[in-house]
């Protein structure tokens, strides 16, 4: 028993995701063995900006004020397939800390780093160590492969590096 058939969207396990990325299917630039958990994958923090000031932190410990937004952006770089989605989630160590996330999908075929947004909900204010692991990738095997994939249906953030607050081909905004 077990596997995914192909009217059903299946979630991949640690040894899907190695054999995924030994032959190349899904791509994670960056990758850290210590960062693969049971049913997905431990995105690192490379950079965090705080909008309110303007500062970002690329090295050491960003400091999030107490009810302040902030933008981070991933060590790794990710690439999927037409047939693989994910889902992101924040680590419940920093949920108990105080942040709050939320965040969108990656979609079939995205390439590039994740920005996603975060807001210290405390009254204190939370360290964040650049390099610490963040929010977790969850890949989805998909029932069948899309039939556009990301870059082709709009692409607005295909192949961002960094914190990237708007799209990078304007030309495709409708």
């Amino acid at each position: 028993m077990g596997g995914c058939d192909e009217l059903s969207m299946c979630i991949l396990s640690d040894g899907e995701i190695l054999d995924f990325l030994k032959s190349g299917k899904i791509i994670i630039e960056g990758f850290s063995d210590s960062s693969l958990t049971p049913n997905g994958y431990d995105l690192r923090v490379s950079e965090i900006l705080l909008p309110s000031s303007g500062q970002v932190c690329r090295q050491n410990v960003a400091i999030i004020p107490p009810d302040t937004m902030f933008y981070a952006s991933t060590i790794e770089v990710i690439k999927l397939p037409n047939d693989i989605s994910a889902q992101l989630w924040l680590r419940t160590s920093w949920i108990r800390k105080g942040i709050m996330a939320s965040f969108g999908k990656v979609d079939a075929g995205f390439h590039g780093s994740l920005t996603f947004t975060g807001f210290n909900v405390s009254s204190s204010s939370i360290e964040i160590p650049i390099g610490s692991k963040f929010v977790q990738i969850v890949f989805e095997k998909m029932s069948m492969r899309a039939k556009m994939n990301y870059e082709e249906r709009s692409g607005h953030y295909q192949g961002q590096k960094g914190i990237t607050l708007t799209p990078l081909d304007k030309k495709k905004i409708e």
